[in-house]
């Protein structure tokens, strides 16, 4: 499934030279971008025309000093009917061999102001996000501190209570119930909501809320990076719970390796508070800053001290 050119257009500004309704129903199946610089010399071994071409300062130089039917001609070869957008950049002249081409293909012809490098970095970026394959993980996915959370339990735990707690502290929702995630590089993975379920979250005995309405649009947030999953467990006396920290626990999610906290959940223990100093403590770690390590080097010292003794 790819992704529509029109869908391209009300994403990133272009000023548009030539459509068409059939021509904007074109799918993009790809987040590459060809700069057609080989191919304008003839040589079409590798030529991949399923892709947006791109045309910078030199390529359009070269099409420039081609005179007359021979320019038609190359560009006709470029452009083959699969090509879902031709774009110039940095504002060059538009020869008219190459509307001609665009026309006779149905290919969207675009122009813009922007840098080719710039102009390739925002396609590749949305095309890569729309593109990506995408699964569903539940839970409840908060941004806090500028952290993304997924809070992960058994059904009935308190995940929705505890976000609605931690919105109430001034974090913000992103999704409840449902989180669709997809891989963004290898080390990133993103969370959204679903369409359905944006900025609404279910409490039992209450019903679907909706955050955004109750707590204004500071308290949403339409996407985030997952950089820390908790586990919320009943808290059993027979239960093993990491007292030190010392556990490197991780999920994956999408192909991603996530960093993981188990909290055990029990009457009495503000779930949301102790969700908060994980997510700082985490954070300090990132920062190279480890309470564990740091009490684990003084105990050490402290027993050689009192081995000498």
């Amino acid at each position: 499934m790819g992704v529509k050119v029109a869908a391209l257009l009300e994403k990133i500004k272009f000023d548009v030279i030539y459509s068409s309704e059939t021509a904007l129903e074109k799918e993009i199946t790809t987040s590459d971008v060809t700069r057609p610089g080989l191919e304008m010399t003839g040589y079409l071994a590798y030529y991949t025309p399923e892709r947006i071409q791109l045309f910078g300062m030199k390529e359009w130089s070269y099409a420039q000093n081609v005179i007359g039917d021979n320019r038609y001609d190359l560009l006709k070869n470029v452009v083959t009917d699969e090509t879902p957008a031709i774009i110039v950049a940095r504002d060059l002249a538009i020869q008219d061999e190459m509307i001609c081409v665009a026309k006779k293909r149905d290919t969207v012809l675009l122009q813009s102001s922007e840098t080719t490098s710039r102009i390739n970095g925002q396609i590749t970026a949305f095309l890569d996000e729309q593109l990506a394959v995408r699964s569903t993980v539940h839970g409840v996915l908060m941004d806090i501190f500028g952290i993304g959370v997924l809070i992960q339990g058994a059904s009935g735990i308190g995940k929705s209570e505890t976000a609605l707690e931690l919105v109430k502290l001034g974090h913000r929702l992103v999704a409840d119930d449902r989180v669709d995630i997809y891989k963004k590089d290898n080390l990133t993975v993103m969370g959204h909501p679903a369409e359905l379920l944006k900025h609404l979250m279910e409490l039992r005995g209450v019903g679907i809320i909706n955050v955004m309405t109750l707590f204004g649009t500071g308290a949403v947030k339409g996407g985030s990076q997952i950089d820390l999953a908790v586990y919320l467990e009943t808290y059993e006396a027979n239960n093993a719970f990491d007292r030190l920290g010392i556990d490197d626990t991780q999920i994956d999610l999408a192909g991603v390796h996530v960093p993981q906290t188990r909290i055990p959940v029990k009457t009495g223990r503000n779930v949301a508070v102790i969700i908060e100093a994980a997510v700082m403590n985490f954070r300090a770690k990132t920062m190279g800053f480890d309470s564990t390590k740091m009490f684990m080097d003084s105990l050490s010292v402290e027993i050689a001290h009192n081995k000498e003794v």
